[in-house]
Order: C-alpha cells, then sequence, then structure tokens
C-alpha cells in the first residue's frame, strides 16, 4: 500500500508504530481525527496475516470511531490501537505497560480502552503507566459492564426507529427477531420483555438460547432461519456483514435496529434497505451507548448523567431520518452526512476565531 496516499485520501492525522523488543509489542495507534477532541478507541489485539493488514485495519477503525463519537454528540475524535499477537497466549504485563508508556507518550492526543482480544484487567495494566485509559476496574473509577448501558441505548434507539416506520414507538405486541443473544442483547431483550414485546431469539451458543426462552418466554429458531422470521424488528446483535446479498432479499420486517457492528456488507446494502421501504438504524448512531458510557468516565463517572446521554440515542436515530429525508437518501448516509455536519461545523468555527484572533494581533 502507499500509505500516505491512503492517509491523505481519507484525511488521517497520524499513525503511530511502536515496538518494544522485551516484551514483543507490535502496536498500530491510528489517529483519524481530533477536530472535535482527543481521539477515543480501543485496543484490538489480533493475529494479523502481515503488518499491512494490521495497519489497515487500524485505520479502517479509527476512521469509524471519528464517526461514531461525532454521532454520539461527545467532544472525541476517532482513533484505534491493533497489537499484533495471539490474545490468548502473547499478553503480558510488560507487554501492555509498554503499550501504556506509548500512550503516555502522545500526551493526552489519544485515549484507549478494551476491544476485540482485550479485556479490563489489560487496561488495569496500561492504566499502570498512563491516565489515558477507560474501562478499567470500577476500583479505579471505572463504568463497569458496558453491556446493559449499550443494551439500553438499542433499545433507545429501536423505539425511534419503530416511530419512523409506525408512527408511534410503542413496542408492545411488536415480533422481534434477534440475532445473537451475548451479554448486551440479553439485556436487550429484558428491556423489550418488559414493554410487553414478542421475542424471536438465536444463538450458535445453546446457553444463550435458553436463558432467553427461560427468562423471557422467547421463541427459538436455528441461525440459518432468523432472517426469514415475519416480524416487524430485525436486531443484529452478533457478527457483522449480515445484510448481504444472500440475506436481504430474505428479510420480512419493517426495521432493522441492532447491536451488532458494520451490519451492512456494502454500503449499497444500505441504499437497497431503503428501495425495500425497510427502515434502518444505523448500527454506530444506535450502538453508541458503550462509548458514550465509558467517554463519561473522562469526567469522573456519573452514571445518571451517562445514562441520560445514552437516553439520547432516541433523538440521535430521529435526526439521522430527518436528514435522510431532508437531503433524500438512505439512513446510512445520513448518518456519515450529521456526523460530517458535525465535524465541519466545529473545524468551521475553530477556524474563524483563529482568523479573528491573528487579526486582533496583527492590529495592534
Amino acid at each position: 500500500m502507499i500509505l500516505f496516499d491512503y492517509m491523505q485520501k481519507y484525511d488521517y492525522e497520524q499513525l503511530v508504530l511502536c515496538q518494544d523488543k522485551n516484551s514483543g509489542l507490535k502496536a498500530i495507534i491510528a489517529i483519524h481525527d481530533t477536530t472535535l477532541g482527543p481521539a477515543l478507541g480501543g485496543t484490538r489485539m489480533w493475529t494479523y496475516d502481515s503488518e499491512e493488514e494490521a495497519i489497515v485495519d487500524a485505520l479502517r477503525l479509527a476512521r469509524g470511531m471519528t464517526y461514531k463519537n461525532a454521532a454520539a454528540g461527545l467532544d472525541l475524535g476517532g482513533g484505534k490501537t491493533v497489537i499484533i499477537g495471539d490474545p490468548k497466549k502473547d499478553k503480558s504485563e510488560e507487554m501492555f505497560r509498554a503499550f501504556g508508556r506509548f500512550i503516555q507518550g502522545l500526551n493526552g492526543r489519544y485515549i484507549t480502552a478494551e476491544d476485540v482480544g482485550t479485556t479490563v484487567e489489560d487496561m488495569d495494566l496500561i492504566h499502570r503507566e498512563t491516565l489515558y485509559v477507560t474501562g478499567i476496574s470500577p476500583a479505579f473509577g471505572s463504568s463497569g459492564n458496558p453491556s446493559p448501558v449499550t443494551a439500553y441505548g438499542v433499545y433507545r434507539g429501536m423505539k425511534a426507529a419503530a416511530k419512523e416506520a409506525f408512527g408511534d414507538d410503542s413496542l408492545k405486541g411488536k415480533i422481534v427477531a434477534v440475532q445473537g443473544v451475548g451479554n448486551v442483547a440479553y439485556h436487550l431483550c429484558k428491556h423489550l420483555h418488559e414493554e410487553g414485546a414478542k421475542l424471536i431469539v438465536t444463538d450458535i451458543n445453546q446457553e444463550n438460547m435458553n436463558r432467553a426462552i427461560h427468562d423471557f418466554g422467547a421463541e427459538a429458531v436455528n441461525p440459518d432461519k432468523i432472517y426469514e422470521v415475519d416480524c416487524d424488528i430485525f436486531a443484529p446483535c452478533a457478527l457483522g456483514a449480515i445484510i448481504n446479498d444472500e440475506t436481504i432479499g430474505l428479510l420480512k420486517c419493517k426495521v432493522v435496529a441492532g447491536a451488532a457492528n458494520n451490519q451492512l456488507k456494502e454500503e449499497r446494502h444500505g441504499d437497497i434497505l431503503d428501495q425495500k421501504g425497510i427502515v434502518y438504524a444505523p448500527d454506530y448512531v444506535i450502538n453508541s451507548g458503550g462509548v458514550i458510557n465509558v467517554a463519561d468516565e473522562l469526567l469522573g463517572y456519573n452514571r445518571e448523567r451517562a445514562m441520560k446521554k445514552v437516553e439520547g440515542i432516541y433523538d440521535k436515530i430521529l435526526k439521522v431520518f430527518e436528514i435522510a429525508k431532508r437531503d433524500g437518501i438512505p439512513s446510512c448516509k445520513a448518518a456519515d452526512r450529521m456526523a460530517e455536519e458535525r465535524i465541519e461545523s466545529v473545524r468551521r468555527s475553530r477556524s474563524m476565531f483563529l482568523h479573528d484572533q491573528r487579526s486582533l494581533l496583527n492590529s495592534r
């Protein structure tokens, strides 16, 4: 890859390569945009086939965090880290403490958190070397398990999508097909059950399905049958890229709203959902409760304040639909536009402020 051409194309600010010979650390920190504030994004540990693949993944994920944080209304930019290695056997205290020192060296431009392949315990090790880390143990002032908060945000966003599709936001009596019933989706199902929705669930883990059946009276279907369930709302809460050429024609829902990341395999699948009249709640907006929650830790965590912000996902989803109608575009593109408009507004305001300051100095 021609690295600077790629960074220039998508307007990245910084790429940091970190290595520590003693611990075996090989990490890539990508900072996409800090217009709104310091870049916040988790640390992923994964076994990549090549260093180029790891760099591309870090860059791609960092840009995604810029949009997610901007759409969530946070005063934070987007960044991401990938550590090359097997999270099951390559971790050590030395590695994460060394990585913490690299973060500290960025002096607050980048703040990390847990992600795929890393844990709260790993964040605690990083925290021993830097303050620029969230998602640490509650003993250090963290918010704890983010799953219930993320689930509440998805629930609020689903109600907004229901309002767009059905004219009111009540989920009572609505049939919701939930794909994947892990930690986040379990708490989502609890909210839906309490409101009186009927649940149809699937999961590759039989224990997860059994729990939903027992606790919420859910009906279970095989994983490959969830797409063709006759339902009001389809809630993807497991893998990404599940809205694709093979599945999109099977959907029998009016709404797609769930917790999974990267639900659309390609952007054109968002266009197809729009053409089919299916209301789509963009994933990085509806599932932003987790990042909103950990971001509150930077202020000194206050659960009531954090939950109030998460509740606002309802209004964010409605705003996406307003932009979609205003500009005649699908909701997936409207979410991007909402984020871009906020970033550009702040960038323009800052530029005007700096211009005024320079003019003032020159007039003296």
